[in-house]
């Protein structure tokens, strides 16, 4: 019967390519992007130079001609040079999303998210319907690299997923036309693990890809048990981990116990894909559609080797400015690097711990990104936050905004949290000025205590 069900599924792949058709119906023209983004891989080192400035110009100056918000960030109505174009932080975003589309788009016709706020500063974007399909043709590139293919390979999901029905099923949908399989990371258990685990013996997984810490929790319980996973879902042939700090030897443990090669995929969901490894084991930065520079803190370029703060500059999303756009990460670039290859040495980026729960749930720390979700309106009112585990059973939020949450949004939290993690636990708020940060003066969204 499994070999009836891979040979029928072989055949409607030959007949259609179910994620390419499901972002052509959804209006977003995945054919064009993929020919431009082909056109792009073929200028030569010698004539990228001339791209990156040209596309440099044509985004500054689009939006300061259409986009009201950016012209005042700006502080000026012409481009003369790309040093003099002003940095952009996530704080300067935190404003209702109106405010910052340029002239021609809307949420009507443009693809609309939130980022995860894992740097303490959450907010809703907007791509136009190119830039996202650009993304999307970037991504199935890289794939490609490790003979992926988004039309056709199976994807096992570590991701969370929301609760709210609306939520639960748009992501289900998104998922069946994806060839992705979402095991939902909100209970991380060992009785969990026995799960999924009996999902790879019966399905054939062509990659694994989701959040670095909780595909570690589950190599971890394959390794207590002597198990190598790619003896169990034969079809396997990659990971890749994302969204988290990846460590050696998170990467030694994973190649081990999975039986795969393990690849580091860098992105943002504002963005798109930052960097992805290539079978040499080189972060490969994205330099098609994106221009990523490494700055230190007066905002100059520093040399090859040196630590500095990750900013990019999105060189196609008309829909809304992301220019020279401060990450809150910091990295460096490797010797060697070229305008057409950058190549991304090391990433010093955000690290999420697990939280550990009465019941024995062990949940992901970027589980608190779908709780926290209930207070990222479109206001811009709550500007920063953190969760802090105290105890088993008790969690304190410390956010910063104008005025104290009323009672009802805190109750709101309080379900949020009863639903994603589990009941009775205590929850503390903490009002607050500002939040004390690290010394490369960022936050860590949830840290445990215990």
């Amino acid at each position: 019967m499994k070999h009836q069900l891979i040979g029928i599924k072989n055949i409607l792949f030959s007949l259609l390519n179910w994620f390419s058709l499901s972002l052509q119906l959804n209006r977003f023209p995945i054919k064009k992007a993929k020919n431009v983004l082909e056109e792009i891989k073929a200028i030569p080192e010698s004539e990228y130079g001339h791209y990156v400035q040209e596309k440099q110009r044509e985004i500054v100056s689009y939006h300061l001609k259409h986009t009201a918000f950016y012209r005042e960030f700006f502080g000026s109505n012409s481009y003369a040079s790309w040093e003099a174009v002003p940095v952009m932080k996530k704080g300067d975003l935190q404003r209702p999303l109106e405010q910052r589309f340029s002239s021609s788009y809307n949420s009507k016709n443009t693809y609309i998210g939130k980022t995860s706020g894992s740097s303490g500063h959450p907010f809703i974007f907007a791509k136009d319907r190119f830039c996202h399909a650009l993304s999307w043709a970037e991504f199935n590139d890289r794939y490609q690299w490790y003979g992926l293919d988004l039309d056709r390979s199976v994807q096992a999901r570590f991701y969370g997923i929301p609760l709210d029905r609306f939520g639960y099923y748009k992501e289900r949908l998104k998922d069946r036309f994806g060839f992705r399989y979402r095991f939902p990371i909100f209970d991380l258990s060992d009785a969990k693990m026995e799960e999924f685990l009996e999902d790879f013996r019966k399905k054939d997984f062509d990659y694994i890809n989701g959040y670095t810490s909780s595909i570690v929790l589950f190599a971890k319980f394959l390794k207590k048990k002597g198990l190598v996973l790619k003896e169990i879902c034969t079809n396997l042939r990659l990971c890749i981990v994302t969204s988290e700090m990846f460590f050696e030897e998170d990467k030694f443990l994973l190649e081990k116990v999975f039986g795969v090669p393990v690849v580091n995929e860098y992105g943002a969901s504002e963005l798109g894909l930052l960097a992805f490894q290539n079978p040499e084991e080189e972060w490969i930065l994205n330099s098609e559609t994106m221009f990523v520079e490494i700055l230190d803190a007066e905002g100059n370029a520093v040399p090859a080797g040196v630590e500095g703060r990750i900013v990019v500059t999105s060189l196609y999303n008309k829909a809304h400015p992301f220019i020279r756009y401060d990450l809150g990460d910091t990295g460096a670039l490797a010797p060697g690097s070229s305008l057409k290859k950058p190549i991304l040495e090391r990433l010093l980026g955000r690290t999420n711990d697990v939280a550990r729960l009465p019941s024995g749930k062990v949940v992901p720390g970027l589980t608190f990104y779908y709780v926290t979700k209930s207070v990222i309106e479109n206001d811009g009112h709550v500007k920063e936050f953190i969760v802090q585990q105290t105890a088993p059973s008790s969690f304190t939020i410390f956010y910063v905004s104008e005025n104290e949450l009323e009672t009802a949004k805190k109750e709101e939290i309080k379900a949020a949290m009863a639903k994603y993690l589990e009941e009775g636990l205590k929850l503390k708020f903490e009002h607050k000025k500002f939040l004390n940060r690290s010394k490369r003066g960022k936050l860590k969204q949830f840290e445990s205590l215990i």
